[in-house]
């Protein structure tokens, strides 16, 4: 059963960063903090006062970032076409400066505008990040530590330089932070702003397979889409999603905190069990077996071996156990996949599971149900209410329970 160890370097995926460069030998490592931004799912547009230029060419950068980078204020001065600094202050979610110089700092406290990166500094409505880069004597200038504290004081989020050499030749605090750390940097912070930042969520997904001889198994159709668009929907939001999951053959989203691959419902509720204690919500979405065959086989049966009739036994019921188990700041969600409306029968698994929510689709509805790329589905609360949904692709019907749960059962 492999266990899948926690991403130590979190996504920045679909955020617009601003990367501006400022003229510092640190703009060297500029290159590899927008690989890196890429690398993590982030779009990235660049910005380069003159004095970068002279360090590092915008073609390297504009390669890198797959979009133009833009160091003045006229993309053609014969043909009078300008770079539009309001529309880059809006279009991003974030403008990074890095490396940020004492005479960057200190124009920003000021207000001055004698350059592109300036202009669009004025223009954003976005937050703004600076990683500053210069010698130590510089850094440690009464001026420059004013500046800084100005900056701070206003809302610019400040990543302190890292101590080590410097390339006057001295030793001390004014390098650059690494390009791993500053995207780190980045990707809490937005974390850290999202709906679900501080929620530890276990999802479950996918079938599970209970094994009848060494090729065979008693199983289901789930491919496990839902499961996976509701723990990828979440972790966007900010989760820390664990994803324990049957056999499926589908990529783990990119945020997710862990994965655990499981084969069989006994081997699923162990691990559920386990972790359930430590989690805030729990979104039951596996097609879990409710039997398993009393008699197996490590061989394969041949035709004359195989057993005239096959008796089964009951697998542990996982959703029933959590719902025995909640605590009072857990929260816990079901799903009904029923073969008529399945109103009633959902509406009992919610009482007698002790679940806040259960999500109900139905067979009778086209394009809805195992192994479709669509869903359509009806949230029903504990106290009566109840929302539906049109048919929707599976992802888009993750991004509306999700939503639901959050607004309807958050304290």
């Amino acid at each position: 059963m492999p266990l899948a160890s926690p991403s130590s370097n979190p996504s920045l995926h679909g955020r617009r960063i601003v990367l501006g460069i400022t003229g510092s030998i640190a703009a060297y490592k500029s290159a590899v903090l927008a690989r890196e931004l890429k690398r993590r799912g982030a779009e990235v547009r660049v910005l380069m006062t003159p004095g970068a230029t002279e360090f590092i060419t915008p073609l390297t950068l504009a390669t890198l970032v797959d979009n133009p980078v833009h160091s003045d204020f006229t993309e053609d001065v014969h043909a009078g076409i300008w770079t539009n600094h309001v529309e880059l202050g809006i279009w991003g979610d974030l403008i990074l400066i890095a490396p940020a110089t004492a005479n960057t700092l200190a124009a920003m406290v000021h207000g001055q505008c004698d350059n592109l990166l300036q202009a669009v500094l004025l223009s954003a409505r976005c937050p703004v990040v600076v990683a500053p880069a210069m010698d130590l004597d510089m850094f440690t200038h009464a001026s420059t530590q004013s500046n800084i504290q100005t900056l701070a004081e206003r809302g610019v989020d400040v990543i302190e330089p890292d101590t080590g050499p410097l390339a006057s030749g001295l030793f001390g605090k004014g390098r650059m932070a690494e390009p791993e750390d500053i995207a780190n940097h980045l990707a809490q912070r937005f974390e850290a702003e999202l709906p679900w930042s501080g929620k530890r969520v276990l999802v479950t997904a996918g079938p599970t397979q209970e094994p009848l001889d060494a090729v065979r198994f008693l199983g289901n159709r789930s491919s496990g889409k839902m499961g996976f668009a509701i723990a990828r929907v979440l972790a966007d939001q900010g989760a820390e999603v664990t994803l324990v999951t049957g056999p499926v053959v589908l990529d783990t989203p990119s945020r997710i905190h862990q994965r655990i691959d499981v084969q069989t419902a006994s081997e699923m509720n162990d691990v559920v069990q386990s972790m359930w204690k430590d989690m805030d919500w729990g979104v039951a979405c596996a097609a879990v077996s409710d039997f398993r065959p009393l008699k197996t086989s490590q061989q394969k049966w041949h035709r004359s071996e195989m057993p005239p009739a096959l008796e089964l036994i009951e697998n542990p019921d996982i959703l029933a156990t959590m719902g025995k188990t909640k605590q009072a700041h857990q929260r816990l969600i079901g799903f009904a996949l029923e073969s008529d409306h399945g109103q009633a029968s959902a509406q009992n698994k919610l009482s007698r599971k002790n679940l806040d929510a259960i999500v109900l689709n139905s067979l009778m509805d086209d394009g809805s149900g195992f192994e479709h790329d669509t869903n359509k589905v009806s949230v029903l609360f504990k106290d009566g209410k109840s929302v539906s949904f049109e048919l929707k692709s599976k992802y888009d019907v993750a991004c509306d329970v999700v939503d639901l749960w959050r607004t309807t059962l958050t304290p």
